[in-house]
């Protein structure tokens, strides 16, 4: 057995969830999915299948439990290798519930109305939080009638649970977007609320941000971010999408006015389609905008789709070989929640003996 050096440090902890919502877009895969198999060497990976987070709107459950073999299907055939990090199931865990219980009774509940993303949820569903002072509850206009428990409390407290998954693990680093930024703060006021208290508990975790990480937008509104939940299904390329839907999507993608292919501001959406093209060519911009001066979009969108067909066709094969072999997915299932149970259990259990719960009977 190799012995470990006693100088040797234990690698830093990243741990990043996602919730099981269907395929992957091609935003996900080159905006994160391909960072994160970078991270397996440098750092000890934790990715979770946030599949109690997805309940706080409504589910058919054979679907909810069908998308999580289909979530780690696609981490695994995007390059998340099994062998180098710990993939699990978030209700396959002791701990998330527990702790974020404990985090929920130390959160005033106005830090959590004033959540941006709470107020986006509840704007989809057709409410607006009301501005007026209330003596009870949380109130809210709905088609110009007041209305009261129309939202679920889980909505509201996502963010502790959220707060609860990180800490639980004292990850040092949590890969975060733009929308997610406000619950990592409330995540770290939360441990650094409960350190104070209770003595030093919880690793304060920081954004980890990589290096490089393309963003990447609609195909139909180069202004908005690419999004799997977008109605227009032209908008969207996914990662198990045949190599036709790819063709068809990228040549029906938005343009914008005038022949010049470059990266500009007022260029939208060429400089979309010259994003992909660097992030799967590995070419640079300057070097793109040569190779493109004089050529027209037909021949840009043929290079795109010709580089977006063979770079997800190993990803969609591997992914099909995958889905069918269940007894796999549930090794690595089971791997990944047995190294996410042994590390949650010694946060957790240091957590209640510091808050004052029994120890539990062994």
């Amino acid at each position: 057995m190799e012995k470990i050096s006693p100088l040797s440090k234990p690698k830093p902890v990243i741990l990043t969830c996602a919730q099981p919502t269907g395929n992957l877009t091609l935003g996900n895969y080159l905006g994160a999915l391909r960072n994160w198999s970078k991270m397996l060497e440098e750092y000890e990976c934790y990715f979770g299948i946030v599949d109690l987070h997805a309940i706080t709107v409504p589910q058919k459950p054979p679907v909810l439990r069908q998308n999580v073999y289909s979530c780690i299907a696609q981490y695994i055939a995007c390059g998340l290798d099994p062998k180098r990090c710990h993939q699990f199931v978030q209700s396959h865990v002791i701990g998330h519930t527990e702790l974020a219980w404990i985090l929920t009774c130390m959160t005033p509940i106005g830090e959590l109305q004033r959540m941006t993303q709470f107020k986006d949820k509840a704007a989809k569903l057709g409410f607006k939080v009301s501005n007026e002072p209330e003596s009870q509850g949380i109130k809210f206009t709905h088609d110009g009638v007041r209305a009261q428990a129309s939202i679920n409390a889980g909505l509201l407290c996502y963010p502790v649970l959220m707060a609860a998954d990180i800490l639980l693990y004292n990850a040092d680093l949590v890969p975060v977007g733009e929308d997610q930024r406000q619950h990592l703060e409330l995540c770290r006021d939360l441990a650094g609320r409960f350190n104070q208290k209770y003595s030093e508990t919880f690793t304060i975790p920081e954004p980890y941000v990589p290096s490089t990480g393309a963003r990447i937008m609609s195909l139909a509104d180069p202004l908005r971010k690419m999004s799997k939940s977008d109605d227009n299904e032209k908008a969207t390329i996914f990662v198990l999408d045949e190599p036709d839907q790819i063709t068809k999507k990228i040549g029906s993608s938005v343009t914008d006015s005038g022949t010049e292919i470059k990266v500009s501001q007022d260029k939208p959406g060429v400089s979309n389609l010259l994003s992909i093209h660097s992030s799967l060519s590995g070419i640079d911009f300057p070097s793109l905008e040569d190779h493109f001066l004089g050529k027209g979009y037909g021949e840009l969108k043929s290079e795109v789709s010709e580089l977006l067909v063979e770079t997800l066709r190993t990803v969609r094969e591997s992914y099909y070989e995958l889905i069918n072999d269940k007894t796999f997915l549930d090794s690595v299932l089971k791997e990944g929640a047995q190294a996410a149970q042994k590390r949650a259990f010694k946060i957790l259990n240091k957590v209640q003996r510091k808050i004052g719960l029994p120890d539990r009977p062994r």
